[in-house]
């Protein structure tokens, strides 16, 4: 009897649970954003409005699609804005390209969800733009997409000027080295 309880256990050890749930949602329904959370979460206070933005996946890589969310509520009543916002994107570098529309959304659900796309890693900024109460609003978010070169522009004029700094220096002395040579055995000779 005892040899077969233990074989009973051990056998129910052998199978695997399967879950068919996950956090109350059922698994078939699962995508790569849905566990997935944010990369950046900011709120903010605009004029008469809360802004509260995020941006999915978490790590963004290039020419893989994400999207941000932006929810939008007046101070006052805690009402959501029900008219269109326009995203535009630019590099976040300097003498950078103006802005380009990526899209103008109307609310889902007190949501305003816009797509993106980059092909190249960077540090972009994401703008959403939208009139209210005959006033205009426009609210910037830093984004980062793959893991962009650590040497930037400045980076590369600032190694530019210290090799430069390193040879004139190293040239002077050569110079200076063979100045001495010179007068020492042009005092020998005398």
């Amino acid at each position: 009897m005892r040899r077969r309880l233990i074989l009973l256990f051990l056998l129910l050890l052998g199978f695997d649970a399967q879950a068919h749930h996950v956090l109350g949602r059922p698994a078939y329904s699962l995508n790569e954003d849905s566990n997935t959370p944010p990369s950046m979460q900011v709120e903010t206070r605009i004029g008469k409005y809360y802004a509260t933005f995020m941006a999915f996946p978490a790590f963004p890589r290039p020419k893989e699609r994400g999207r941000v969310n932006l929810y939008l509520r007046r101070i006052k009543d805690g009402k959501p804005f029900a008219g269109k916002v326009t995203f535009l994107v630019r590099d976040d570098r300097w003498f950078a390209p103006d802005p380009e529309v990526i899209g103008t959304q109307d609310p889902d659900d007190n949501v305003y969800r816009q797509g993106f796309v980059f092909n190249k890693a960077g540090d972009y900024i994401i703008t959403a733009r939208f009139q209210a109460d005959g006033e205009p609003y426009t609210i910037d978010f830093p984004i980062r997409i793959g893991n962009p070169s650590p040497v930037g522009p400045l980076g590369i004029t600032v190694i530019v000027i210290v090799l430069l700094l390193v040879s004139v220096n190293v040239i002077q002395r050569r110079r200076l080295q063979r100045l001495q040579t010179s007068r020492h055995h042009a005092e020998e000779r005398t």
